[in-house]
C-alpha cells in the first residue's frame, strides 16, 4: 500500500464487503464497484452453448417431431373424450418458449385482427377453440389428425444453426381421420431456453400457395 493511500476504518470496510461494493486485488482496495463474483484469476462463467456444447441437428429434429407428436396427441385425446384443453397446454409449454422469451406465432388458419399468436392464451385458443377473446377459433388440433410428419426441405439441408438458435423451414404433414394427408409450409425457429431445451420462438405455418 502506497504511504499516500487513505486508510478505511475497518466499520466501513465491513459494511462495503457485505453489500458487494468493495473488492481487493492485491494489495489495492476498491471502492464504489460491484462485486461481479469473478475472483482475480479465475475464469468467468461458461455461456450456455459451451457449457451443453453446439445445438445438434438431431435435437433440432427432435424438438420438430415432438411439436407434430404433441398436435396427434392433442386430437386423439379429444376423440377419446379427454381433456384436450390441458394435454394442448402442456403441449405448448413444452414446444413454445411462451414462458421465457419473445413468440413469434402465424398459425396456418388465423386471419384478421387475430392472424399473429404472442400470447400462449392466444396459441390456446388456435389449438383448441372455446376461448370468447378468439371467437373465430375452432380448434385446429380437435379435427381427428391421426399422424402428422414434417420434412426440412427449404434448400439441400433445411437446418441453419446459429448459436443457441436453430432454423428450419419445409413442410408438415398432417392425416385426418379420412386418410387424407394436408400439406402446409412451415417455418419454425428454435431457442435453446435456460432449461436446455429447444422450445419455438418463431413458427410460421401457411397453405401453399395455388395460382388461379
Amino acid at each position: 500500500m502506497s504511504p499516500h493511500t487513505p486508510l478505511i476504518p475497518i466499520t466501513l470496510v465491513l459494511v462495503l464487503a457485505a453489500s458487494g461494493c468493495l473488492s481487493i486485488r492485491g494489495d489495492t482496495t476498491v471502492v464504489g464497484e460491484k462485486n461481479s463474483g469473478t475472483v482475480a484469476g479465475s475464469k468467468a462463467p461458461a455461456s450456455s452453448q459451451s457449457a451443453r456444447g453446439p445445438i445438434t441437428e438431431q435435437q433440432v429434429n427432435a424438438a420438430q417431431q415432438a411439436w407434430c407428436d404433441g398436435l396427434v396427441n392433442v386430437a386423439q385425446t379429444h376423440a377419446r373424450g379427454g381433456d384436450a384443453k390441458a394435454v394442448a397446454g402442456k403441449m405448448i409449454d413444452n414446444a413454445y418458449d411462451y414462458a421465457d422469451g419473445t413468440v413469434f406465432f402465424k398459425p396456418t388458419l388465423a386471419s384478421g385482427p387475430r392472424t399473429f399468436r404472442p400470447t400462449r392464451e392466444g396459441a390456446l385458443a388456435y389449438f383448441v377453440g372455446g376461448n370468447p377473446n378468439f371467437p373465430e377459433d375452432t380448434g385446429f388440433a380437435l379435427k381427428g389428425w391421426t399422424k402428422a410428419r414434417y420434412d426440412n426441405n427449404a434448400a439441400d439441408n433445411g437446418i441453419q444453426i446459429h448459436g443457441d438458435i436453430a432454423i428450419t423451414m419445409g413442410n408438415v404433414y398432417i392425416t385426418g381421420p379420412d386418410g387424407k394427408e394436408v400439406m402446409v409450409d412451415k417455418t419454425f425457429v428454435f431457442r435453446r431456453c435456460a432449461d436446455g431445451n429447444l422450445r419455438l420462438c418463431v413458427h410460421k405455418s401457411a397453405l401453399p400457395y395455388t395460382p388461379n
